[in-house]
């Protein structure tokens, strides 16, 4: 696996760092607008090997990226490495906080069904078999939905980064879009998964959510996130649908189309 961190140029610039840090990100659409805005005005970075997993099916490393702005204040990116060995390359994906990234790479590692290999320990690593045990449980036990908390968080800004990285040619529409910009609140709860085999002999999961909108005129909308590996390298990828019955469908079409 290649090291994020260009040890043959150690005089990179901090502009030139982020604006590979960015390009490189396969989800770097999915950052926030004003977080990209406010990371382009970094005077200084440092970046630290994080974690690492090694397996005979998976190489995992996870980057800690820290950089102060021209504020005064500091920001940390999250950057997850992998490589499977499908395609003989490096994948990048970026991450806001370490929540998130500690549960990247379970379901990255839950994916392919392998246990790991610790090559450089740290604090992400000690939490990784609990996120594992509990993603597995999640995978295999009947979901009950909870009660809607709506929660006043961006909650249009959710909704643009639920949309933009949809990648299904049948995703929601601008009249869609439209109506989520006057999103004030939303809930998110997931309300299926599964493992299944597919072509090659490797695991493929399948994640579907629901992500229930609080709309300022007082009614409630929802779109539904499948989230899965059925995908030619093994890589995440996202779709989006109006309805839980069309969604639901996608992820039967895409399981019987990898079998």
């Amino acid at each position: 696996m290649n090291d994020p961190i260009d040890r043959n140029d150690p005089y990179e610039t901090t502009e030139l760092h982020v604006e590979r840090l960015l390009g490189r990100a396969l989800n770097s659409f999915d950052l926030p607008d004003a977080l990209v805005e406010r990371l382009r005005s970094a005077l200084a970075h440092a970046s630290a090997l994080h974690s690492s997993h090694h397996s005979a099916a998976l190489r995992r490393a996870t980057y800690r990226h820290t950089y102060l702005l021209a504020d005064g204040e500091s920001l940390t990116l999250w950057e997850l490495v992998h490589h499977t060995g499908a395609d003989g390359r490096d994948h990048h994906e970026l991450y806001v906080d370490e929540a998130e990234v500690r549960l990247a790479a379970a379901r990255l590692s839950a994916a392919f069904g392998q246990p790991c290999t610790v090559g450089r320990a740290d604090p992400l690593d000690d939490d990784l078999d609990a996120d594992l045990e509990l993603l597995s449980a999640l995978l295999v036990r009947p979901f009950t939905p909870a009660p809607r908390r709506y929660v006043p968080e961006n909650s249009a800004d959710h909704a643009r980064r639920v949309l933009r990285r949809a990648e299904n040619a049948d995703r929601p529409g601008e009249a869609v879009a439209a109506r989520l910009r006057g999103a004030f609140a939303h809930h998110i709860q997931q309300v299926f998964g599964r493992q299944c085999g597919v072509a090659g002999g490797r695991d493929a999961g399948f994640s579907l959510y629901e992500h229930a909108f609080l709309l300022m005129d007082g009614t409630e909308m929802s779109v539904w996130e499948v989230e899965h590996t059925a995908t030619p390298d093994g890589r995440h990828m996202c779709e989006v649908y109006e309805d839980e019955h069309t969604a639901r469908a996608a992820m039967e079409v895409r399981a019987a189309r990898t079998r």
